[in-house]
Order: C-alpha cells, then structure tokens, then sequence
C-alpha cells in the first residue's frame, strides 16, 4: 500500500481555521486545537445573531410607528395598522418607519 502524506492539506485545513480565530484572546487564537472549537462556536453565534438582527430590527420599526401613531392620532400601533390595512396601503414596516422619522407629514398625509 502506498504511503500518503498529508502534510500540505493538514496545514492548509489549520492555517484556515487560525485565519478564522485571528482576534480572538490568548490561546484562542494560537493553538489549532482550541481555537477550533472558538471558530465553531463563533460561526454558530454568527449564525444565531442574524437571525436575531431582523428580529431586533422590526421590534424597533414597530416601537417608532407606535410613537409615531400615539403622537399623531392619538390611537396604538394596533389599530394604526388595521387602519392601514382597512385603507389598502401596502407599505411595510420598515417603510413606514423611516417615512415617521424623515417625513411625518407625508404619512400624515398618506393615510388621510
């Protein structure tokens, strides 16, 4: 059976993963064994964090619009939306946030 030597692709899988951990604190970013696990975890919590990236984002598109509504017409972000809804505007939220903090008068104006 022939010999295999691995030495090129052994080395190119860890240089990546040290590339990964660069930044990281101390032996986390130095030693292959654990900044392998650090790279795994840290990729993991990438992952969750976009997740909760959109929903951080539309707690605080739906916080200005409620601002917007309660200031406004006196009325909740509820029944502001059902009243949008009932007036067929298809914006969403994220629109209507950033038309409530750029320019009020033309949501004003947009739904009377």
């Amino acid at each position: 059976m022939v010999r295999v030597k691995r030495g090129n692709v052994a080395r190119k899988r860890r240089k990546k993963i040290l590339y990964l951990a660069k930044g990281f604190r101390g032996s986390h970013s130095k030693i292959f064994r654990i900044a392998n696990e650090q790279v795994m975890k840290a990729l993991t919590y990438s992952y969750v964090g976009r997740k909760k990236r959109k929903i951080q984002f539309r707690k605080l598109w739906i916080t200005r619009i409620n601002s917007f509504a309660r200031s406004t017409f006196n009325i909740t972000y509820n029944k502001f939306i059902y009243n949008l809804r009932f007036l067929n505007i298809k914006l969403n939220r994220k629109m209507l946030s950033q038309l409530a903090i750029i320019d009020p008068l033309v949501l004003k104006s947009l739904i009377f």
